[in-house]
């Protein structure tokens, strides 16, 4: 059986004090999922206008797909199917490295 589907994803940004918030909406035409995500610029650092679009928005899809991958889990374990393992990948700086101070981006 061949299936189709359009899904569009919509990202709004929004700077203002030098945070930088984003909003992806995923419509499926069935229904919605919004994630969201932000960015904060240190006062310290330049002031770089599409290095926070980028990570908030980022953060945003990354939230997003979150809720996407949970609700197929749901699906999945509501027709039967073993829960799939957590995955392995974490995002961010290594608990063992030094991150640099000062950036909060």
């Amino acid at each position: 059986m061949t299936h189709r589907a359009e899904w569009n994803i919509g990202v709004s940004l929004t700077e203002e004090g030098g945070t930088t918030r984003a909003r992806a909406v995923l419509d499926t035409g069935a229904g919605q999922l919004v994630g969201r995500g932000s960015a904060r610029c240190n006062p310290e650092d330049v002031e770089v206008p599409a290095i926070g679009d980028e990570l908030a928005a980022s953060r945003a899809m990354r939230d997003l797909a979150g809720q996407l991958m949970r609700a197929a889990d749901r699906d999945l374990a509501a027709m039967g199917a073993a829960a799939p393992e957590p995955p392995r990948t974490g995002y961010g700086w290594p608990e063992d490295a030094e991150s640099p101070r000062g950036q909060s981006r």
